[in-house]
């Protein structure tokens, strides 16, 4: 139910909007004054304000200015009443913020009219909500990005630093010890050797994990091919990929988030999905770029699956973030479909009309 703030000095002009409008399933709330209408939207936070010019002490364009100086209510839709008609007041009511006029007295089916259109779009609990979503998106994307830095700290530390710590004890051994035997000296340094080797195989892993080399030296396309055939010969899961061919260099933010997208999804699969098949498009359609991700195994409700920087909640969160949609369909019938989704940029739409 929207909530609408009925501000005028009048009594008979409150009762008469309150009259107009008690029959359209709305909340109102009275002020009687500037200053009243200012205490009252930090407590309600209304959808819509009916607000009066011509009040004493604080008129109604002041009232707009402070509405709209004020970053948590600047959006709230605001509708001045006033039986002024000349220019002047038009303009300073623009000046001032006001985002409709409406003539004193009232047209009973104007009024109404105006407040339903606005009301249903509800602009400003719209703005509230995207701003309360990008904000929890902002703290858990951060919050996942400290995890991400303490799980490399401790893969540096726990398990390369202590490993690179071992070598460099055994070759200081092997320095003081310039009597020993060659094939004792052989044998030793054949295990610094494969000690070293693995702790290089660990860092060549972890920058991979940080950033694919593949997706810089040979682009989006190769990179995901690469990755299918690595991932069907390590888990035996056919991939059938499919990629458009008049794909473009796309900008590295959706490469990257696409490739991401292609990693985290495909590990949920082998993890949670039990399935025997995934398909996997790339492909341009109406300007827009489509990576659909689907398998043929058990489906789940996605708004029953919780996460936390990772998986669904984390995929969904990193295609908002580069400026895609992100989509998921499941049912335990035909498995899950998932679907990111990114504007072709224009320089490659030219390219692509040309």
């Amino acid at each position: 139910m929207s909530t609408i703030l009925i501000v005028d000095d009048e009594p008979s002009a409150r009762e008469t909007l309150v009259a107009i409008l008690e029959g359209e399933k709305y909340q109102l709330e009275l002020a009687e004054s500037g200053a009243q209408a200012l205490q009252a939207i930090e407590k309600i936070q209304p959808d819509l304000i009916l607000l009066d010019v011509m009040m004493p002490g604080m008129d109604g364009f002041e009232v707009c200015r402070r509405i709209r100086s004020n970053p948590r209510f600047a959006e709230v839709p605001v509708i001045l009443l006033t039986a002024l008609d000349d220019r002047t007041s038009l303009l300073m009511g623009i000046e001032s913020g006001a985002d409709d006029f409406l003539s004193k007295p009232v047209d009973r089916q104007e009024i109404t009219l105006r407040v339903r259109t606005i009301t249903r779009l509800n602009r400003y609990q719209t703005l509230m909500k995207q701003r309360e979503n990008l904000s929890e998106m902002a703290e858990r994307l951060i919050a996942a990005q400290e995890q991400e830095r303490q799980r490399i700290s401790r893969e540096l530390h726990d398990d390369l630093g202590q490993a690179l710590t071992t070598n460099l004890i055994a070759l200081r051994d092997l320095q003081n010890d310039p009597s020993l035997p060659k094939g004792d000296m052989f044998d030793r340094l054949q295990s610094l050797y494969e000690q070293s080797l693995e702790v290089f195989i660990k860092v060549r892993t972890l920058a991979h994990n940080l950033r694919p080399a593949l997706l810089d030296a040979l682009g989006l396309k190769t990179a995901m091919q690469t990755h299918c055939n690595e991932f069907t010969h390590r888990t035996k899961l056919p991939i059938n990929l499919e990629m458009d061919s008049t794909l473009p260099v796309l900008p590295d933010i959706y490469e990257v988030t696409l490739y991401r997208v292609l990693q985290e999804a495909l590990t949920n699969i082998i993890k949670h999905a039990d399935a025997t098949q995934v398909w996997v498009d790339l492909t341009i359609e109406d300007k827009t770029i489509n990576l659909t991700i689907q398998d043929n195994g058990h489906g789940f409700d996605p708004a029953k699956t919780q996460s936390n920087g990772i998986g669904l909640t984390g995929l969904r969160e990193r295609v908002t973030l580069a400026g895609g949609k992100f989509n998921i369909s499941s049912s335990p019938v035909r498995g899950t479909v998932l679907l990111a989704q990114f504007p072709l940029p224009e320089s490659a739409a030219e390219k692509e009309t040309i």
